[in-house]
């Protein structure tokens, strides 16, 4: 699918109908595309989190923490968004920018992605927000050629170095997996020899951790 998000981004068309539906379990409420607009497969929502202070953080404050900055269904809404945004090389500590299907928090245990997994790809300073930007429109322009797999992608700012993950809901499956992990090195754009690692959430969960012991893969 040809990507149509460069020749509209600097069209301001407005933020969409007024109309929104809320999910009782999430707290997600979803919005349509306006009049004119060019409408995305899935709503999305843009999410916010900051490590809170301390050595040891109570691991729930991490969802106390997250914050949704703005929810999107067509390509005008998300620029509209994105472009008052700070990019990720800006940002300070240890943040995160989450960005996931209405409905799917970014959180391992979640209904959509508990049986699922992320690609993680580690970035020396200075590259991560140009990698981010062709993630994000790779994937409201499903480029990844999946179906319903995708949940969101992520991108963590380190004090050493910056992360960019995509998750997927079915970690069993290796096809899919596959596809997901070439066409993230397309569209990143990766030298051949780079390390890409997998890591299911059920992992994560057990050893509380995002990026520790991961299974790392080159072509």
């Amino acid at each position: 699918m040809n990507n149509k998000f460069d020749a509209l981004k600097d069209d301001d068309s407005g933020s969409g109908s007024e109309e929104m539906k809320e999910d009782a379990v999430t707290g997600f409420k979803d919005v349509a595309p306006g009049p004119g607009e060019h409408p995305l497969q899935y709503t999305y929502c843009f999410w916010y989190s900051k490590k809170p202070p301390g050595r040891n953080p109570d691991p729930s404050s991490f969802e106390k923490n997250m914050k949704i900055i703005g929810t999107f269904r067509s390509v005008e809404q998300f620029w509209k968004i994105y472009s008052h945004m700070i990019r990720p090389s800006d940002l300070t500590g240890h943040s995160d920018i989450h960005i996931f299907k209405g409905g799917i928090k970014p959180l391992w245990e979640d209904k959509d992605n508990r049986l699922g997994g992320k690609w993680i790809v580690r970035l020396r300073k200075g590259l991560v927000s140009r990698c981010w930007e062709n993630l994000i429109l790779a994937m409201l322009g499903e480029q990844f050629m999946v179906g319903d797999e995708i949940c969101g992608a992520v991108v963590s700012i380190r004090f050493q170095e910056d992360i960019i993950s995509i998750w997927n809901r079915t970690a069993s499956d290796g096809q899919v997996t596959s596809r997901i992990r070439d066409t993230l090195r397309r569209v990143l754009n990766l030298p051949p020899n780079t390390v890409m690692e997998y890591k299911t959430h059920n992992e994560s969960l057990k050893d509380k951790s995002s990026f520790r012991n991961t299974e790392t893969f080159t072509r």
